[in-house]
């Protein structure tokens, strides 16, 4: 019976999903406390779209796909934010418009070359294909990002919540900006050879989301959030081998369910909390 529980992890593959998993969980469930604080939910999923282009541009230019992936994702990030605030536009439109217009470029590209890369690992992952490299990318990418925000979280959350009072107590506004879309960027630049493009925007929103509505102050909320991403990435893979389904997949229904657990368990305690009032 042990033996038959520990069986996966006695295949490299498996191994290697797993320590990817753990390495990119809590730099992405980090951000996505912000990302949901701030209401850049959305963003996070343009981010992810939009770095199809640059891995294409980057197949073809002969360089790392991942330095086309985040110069993409950046522009993306940068676009969006110089639009919203130089037009009536909303953010949301703005957006949906730039990132479906890069997905759309990336996708044109891609039907136009010959190439050994095929697009559903672009797309949703390759978990079980993660190598040595990809360790040691998405670990750095990783660690940075974590690093990052667990030094510099107060000045974050503090433009997150109030940009201008934020800017009245001394710190750089432009920086903070520019420099979480920078980190955005990079997170999903991390995910790409695991999570993929598509599946990287529940990473970068459940957790978050998971964790806001199960607590009540920010310092809390970061670690909750760090782990639901952990419990339902290593979880979704241990179950993926058994279920003889896609990891990414089972991750994001894994995040799916604990979120809608999440949803009842707030929803019960308010109730409880306006009967007993």
């Amino acid at each position: 019976m042990i033996e038959t529980l520990f069986l996966p992890l006695q295949f490299p593959f498996m191994q290697n999903a797993l320590l990817i998993t753990a390495l990119i969980a809590p730099a992405a469930a980090m951000l996505s406390s912000f990302l949901v604080l701030k209401g850049w939910s959305l963003m996070g999923d343009a981010t992810s779209h939009a770095v199809l282009p640059g891995v294409v541009l980057a197949y073809l230019a002969g360089i790392p796909l991942i330095i086309g992936a985040f110069l993409a994702g950046l522009t993306c990030a940068m676009a969006t934010g110089f639009i919203k605030d130089h037009s009536r536009v909303k953010q949301d439109t703005v957006m949906g418009v730039v990132f479906s217009g890069m997905f759309g470029l990336g996708v044109v590209i891609y039907t136009q070359i010959e190439t050994e890369v095929h697009l559903d690992h672009i797309l949703f992952g390759n978990m079980l294909g993660v190598g040595t490299a990809d360790l040691w990318t998405a670990g750095l990418i990783a660690g940075g990002v974590a690093l990052i925000l667990a030094l510099k979280w107060r000045d974050v959350l503090a433009h997150a919540f109030d940009p201008v009072q934020a800017q009245m107590i001394g710190l750089n506004v432009g920086w903070l900006h520019y420099g979480l879309l920078a980190i955005l960027s990079a997170t999903v630049v991390a995910m790409l050879s695991s999570v993929g493009i598509i599946l990287a925007v529940a990473f970068l929103i459940a957790p978050g989301a998971i964790a806001f509505l199960l607590t009540r102050t920010f310092a809390r909320m970061l670690v909750v959030s760090i782990i639901a991403a952990l419990v339902a990435g290593l979880s979704g893979i241990y179950a993926s081998f058994w279920l003889d389904s896609a990891p990414a997949p089972t991750i994001v229904l894994l995040l799916t369910a604990m979120f809608l657990i999440a949803l009842a368990h707030n929803n019960f305690r308010t109730a409880r909390a306006s009967a007993s009032g």
